[in-house]
């Protein structure tokens, strides 16, 4: 808006200022110009000889000097500055991430696959899946059975669309698959099996980007997306609540071909899923560094490392650890303050001006974790 207010006064007194600039010179111009020589006493004779002779006489030097002189030239205009168009803004294959947001606003599809294993408490906070049904009638969560080791897959369908420079609206649908590998089988009723395998739509994610700074080398940029309770939490496909989750992402060109990228955010629920305060905020932050390797004509390709982690600050979870301690009485245990960090490295490959590939894996590096390992395959087409 300040740049638009200043570009169009710009425009408007340029021209004002070069009309006056332009009628100071021809004044200053006039009041220099020699006069011709006035006529002498003897020309008031009125002879033919006389008017003849001041015809044919040579002019005064002065006067030929100014008939030589060239017409005052006109100072040239100077041209308007350029606006600021797109091409200042980076492309989106700029960002080399996989697993920290994309801070560059920009119009893309992207297909993501993830595969996670060892997730041991799945319930945790209600940021995975609802608060476990093996609890009773007032969880939401899957059951009977409490699970200590599960294995999932998580397939990512993305949209997202820039109207202006600094302004995008995306959308992400998930659908995910569940394989319990074991059960405190002392949760689950004589009689009946534990909850086996499950797949189906997971919670859909919707919102914005709004980059408060974009420039060839930088951004700096707001993120919005509401979490909707899409997913069948009886099935562990979604958490049972919605979410807010606010983050402020940033990307910085170092040189051309060494970047940083970084991401803090809230996970912020609206309620919970059953009548326990089982869910609460997760704190998300990462940074990662990329480097371009390879730059060809038409493929670059680019390793990336990442360092991202999570600060739980309320919520409970089902605990297998404290369930055993307690002599099977209390499952429950607070987990405000819980701090899990993993451990991203990979690489993405651009083709053209449209494609890239990134593929990752992922270590824990707590003991307190949402997975052990994790691979993850993505392929970004922007437009």
């Amino acid at each position: 808006m300040f740049r638009a207010l200043c570009i169009a006064l710009f425009s408007v007194l340029l021209p004002m200022a070069l009309c006056a600039q332009v009628g100071g010179s021809r004044i200053r111009n006039d009041a220099t110009m020699p006069a011709g020589p006035s006529p002498s006493s003897d020309d008031s004779s009125g002879t033919s000889e006389s008017s003849t002779s001041s015809t044919d006489a040579p002019s005064a030097p002065g006067t030929a000097a100014q008939q030589a002189k060239s017409p005052t030239q006109q100072p040239s205009k100077p041209s308007k500055p350029k606006p600021v168009s797109d091409s200042d803004r980076p492309p989106i294959e700029g960002s080399m991430v996989g697993y920290i947001d994309n801070a560059i606003v920009g119009s893309e599809i992207r297909i993501r696959f993830d595969a996670g294993f060892g997730n041991n408490s799945p319930d945790r906070a209600e940021f995975f899946y609802a608060q476990c049904g093996c609890d009773g009638p007032g969880a939401h969560g899957p059951g009977p059975g409490l699970a200590t080791n599960l294995n999932f897959q998580q397939l990512y369908l993305r949209g997202e669309y820039a109207p202006l420079k600094r302004l995008s609206f995306l959308v992400d649908v998930p659908v995910r698959w569940l394989q319990p590998q074991s059960f405190d089988l002392k949760t689950v009723p004589s009689g009946e099996k534990p909850f086996g395998n499950q797949s189906g739509i997971s919670d859909v994610q919707a919102g914005f980007k709004f980059a408060l700074v974009a420039s060839q080398r930088q951004y700096l940029t707001f993120q919005l997306i509401a979490s909707f309770a899409t997913g069948d939490s009886t099935r562990g496909l979604g958490t049972g609540h919605y979410s807010v989750l606010p983050s402020l992402l940033y990307f910085q060109r170092v040189t051309e071909r060494f970047s940083i990228e970084a991401q803090v955010g809230d996970s912020h629920p609206t309620s919970s899923s059953g009548a326990m305060a089982f869910a609460g905020d997760v704190l998300t932050y990462g940074i990662g560094p990329s480097y371009e390797l390879y730059r060809g004509e038409n493929v670059r390709f680019a390793p990336v490392i990442e360092l991202v982690g999570w600060r739980v600050l309320g919520g409970m979870e089902n605990n297998d650890a404290a369930l055993i301690a307690s002599g099977y009485t209390n499952p429950f245990l607070n987990v405000d303050g819980i701090n899990i960090v993993n451990l991203k490295a990979g690489f993405r490959t651009t083709i053209g001006n449209h494609n890239s590939v990134y593929v990752g894996f992922g270590q824990a590096l707590t003991h307190d974790l949402w997975y052990k390992h994790i691979l993850r395959l993505e392929y970004r087409y922007t437009f």
